[in-house]
């Protein structure tokens, strides 16, 4: 049996978590390193180490006995915050990693912005608020910088700000940008970081492209799925391919658009209904279409929403990007919602 990668920290959700999980385990045993995982990662992992990874020596410790047991190819998180710990259990073992420094800046985003700015990046500034936000799905092979796909996305309202769409296109203009390619690799170098999927965040400013974020690990909301729909590239993949260093194959296979809504609530309050008509399975533009609350959740209304409390998830595959945003469009159509008062529930 070939030596598993070790995932450090609780996978998310099925309804995000699932599609990377699967895949990475469709390459390499997955050994767990954290809590209990939920039911559904489950047929996913090969093996689970009882450990804290906000507890870094201990999980160290606790890695360093899996790994001289049963070995360990490849250290990899989906977490911000356990990228120090993961960059020191990878360190230890002699395994690829993103210097411990870069790791612990991307896991504060002040400590980032100051970062980049001692190394002559622009970092988004307090007033850059105006321009189209656009991310790089960067993968790193050794001095190579390759931008796989780029997501579009558009906000929510102020002042959370919160994501309602991601958009990815095969042919999207700004992959032959000489400004943005020149940031993203300037901003991988700067960081030191190599054989790594890097998902680097930036806003198009009438002063050029300014650097939001850099997330040294395989981004969320289902955005691997979108580049994989859109592409033919597999990020899960090619980040479990780094970590072991291998060399992933990240040339394109498709020449397609795809694209991910999220819906809000509009009040805040209990949720009275939350429906999903099963027509949407005759939509041909649909690809998935998911609720992730359920009727007497608490929620949120959009305006300072979080991630939790988004009420469902649709994706959309087409030629191009028109064709993704009239598709979902139309799939909006198939959720029916209902948001009444906090009043207290009958015992």
């Amino acid at each position: 049996m070939p030596h598993p990668v070790l995932l450090l920290g609780a996978v998310r959700r099925a309804a995000y978590g699932e599609f990377a999980l699967a895949r990475i385990a469709a390459a390499h045993p997955v050994v767990l390193a954290g809590a209990a995982p939920p039911g559904w990662a489950l047929p996913y992992l090969a093996g689970h180490i009882v450990a804290d990874p906000g507890h870094g020596p201990a999980t160290a410790e606790a890695v360093a006995r899996h790994a001289a047991r049963y070995g360990i190819c490849g250290v990899l998180t989906w977490t911000r915050g356990h990228l120090p710990a993961a960059a020191r259990i990878a360190a230890r073992l002699g395994l690829p990693r993103i210097p411990e420094e870069t790791a612990r800046a991307c896991a504060d985003p002040a400590a980032l912005r100051s970062l980049l700015a001692r190394r002559a990046i622009a970092p988004a500034g307090r007033d850059d608020t105006e321009g189209p936000l656009v991310s790089a799905e960067t993968v790193v092979l050794d001095d190579e910088v390759r931008i796989a796909a780029l997501t579009r996305t558009t906000p929510g309202p102020p002042p959370a700000r919160q994501p309602l769409r991601h958009v990815v296109h095969a042919h999207d203009g700004l992959l032959h940008n000489p400004f943005l390619r020149h940031t993203v690799e300037r901003t991988v170098r700067a960081l030191g970081l190599a054989h790594t999927v890097v998902h680097i965040g930036l806003r198009l400013t009438a002063r050029g492209p300014r650097v939001t974020d850099v997330v040294p690990h395989l981004p969320g909301d289902l955005i691997p799925l979108l580049v994989e729909r859109a592409t033919g590239v597999d990020l899960a993949r090619a980040a479990a391919a780094l970590a072991t260093g291998g060399l992933p194959a990240v040339a394109p296979t498709r020449q397609r658009a795809a694209a991910i809504q999220f819906a809000y609530p509009a009040a805040t309050g209990r949720l009275t209904r939350l429906d999903l008509d099963p027509a949407v399975a005759h939509e041909p533009s649909a690809e998935r279409m998911v609720l992730t609350r359920q009727a007497g959740d608490e929620v949120t209304a959009a305006w300072h929403a979080g991630p939790a409390d988004r009420l469902a998830h649709w994706v959309a595959e087409g030629e191009d990007p028109p064709e993704c945003a009239r598709a979902l469009h139309r799939m909006a159509n198939y959720l029916d919602v209902a948001v009444g008062s906090l009043r207290p529930q009958a015992a």
